[in-house]
């Protein structure tokens, strides 16, 4: 039986297509984001849009100043700090809950993931791809967990981190530095090894912020 096609408003539109436009640079750090122009642009109505800007809002992609309206939030090395230590405590923290209840079809899914990725490696959209990959290995490895609340939390902060995360691909080597750790860390699952995941995790997530800091206080 086929899947029936999943509706979406046009304010989910709206939302998905300024979120791609922020996340590939096409829109770039603190550029306007005029309601009028972008109704035009994707052919509705301003309310939708207003609603997917506040949205994006809520995501940390867009900034709504006084006198100013809506603009692309500014890259912040400040912020780096913060967000990527808040990743490590909370996705270490549901990475030992997974481990303690994961089995081999948990793991068979993360396996798939990896698997899915390295086609997309070899087609050379690695960039592109990279974040949704990044994330979903992830979820496949803490769905274990059962814990839905910790997971919007971390779906929250790897969408505020996404826009630092691409910049760092573009200018480093760092794909090939991840995908070493993902396959470190899958083992590591696989043998219920939990400190050892810790560990590696926190030092996976922590030295992703401390490279995408250094790139940016370089391209100020």
């Amino acid at each position: 039986m086929s899947q029936k096609p999943v509706f979406k408003t046009r304010t989910q539109l709206v939302e998905e297509a300024i979120r791609a436009q922020i996340l590939k640079g096409e829109l770039k750090t603190g550029q306007p984001l005029r309601q009028d122009a972008l109704a035009k642009e994707f052919n509705v109505s301003r309310i939708p849009v207003r609603e997917a800007l506040v949205q994006l809002e809520a995501q940390g992609l867009v900034s709504f100043e006084p006198h100013k309206g809506a603009t692309v939030t500014e890259l912040s090395p400040d912020k780096i700090d913060e967000l990527f230590e808040l990743r490590a405590v909370v996705e270490c923290h549901i990475l030992e809950r997974a481990i303690q209840n994961m089995t081999d079809a948990d793991l068979e899914r993360a396996r798939q993931v990896r698997e899915r990725f390295e086609s997309i490696v070899n087609s050379g959209d690695e960039v592109e791809e990279w974040s949704n990959y990044n994330y979903e290995f992830h979820k496949a490895l803490y769905a274990p967990a059962n814990m839905p609340e910790t997971m919007d939390v971390i779906y929250n902060l790897n969408t505020k981190c996404d826009r630092y995360i691409r910049l760092q691909l573009l200018f480093t080597t760092g794909i090939e530095k991840a995908e070493n750790e993902h396959l470190a860390l899958f083992e590591m699952c696989q043998n219920r090894d939990i400190e050892g995941a810790k560990y590696l995790l926190k030092k996976h997530i922590l030295e992703a912020g401390s490279a995408i800091r250094d790139l940016l206080l370089e391209r100020q």
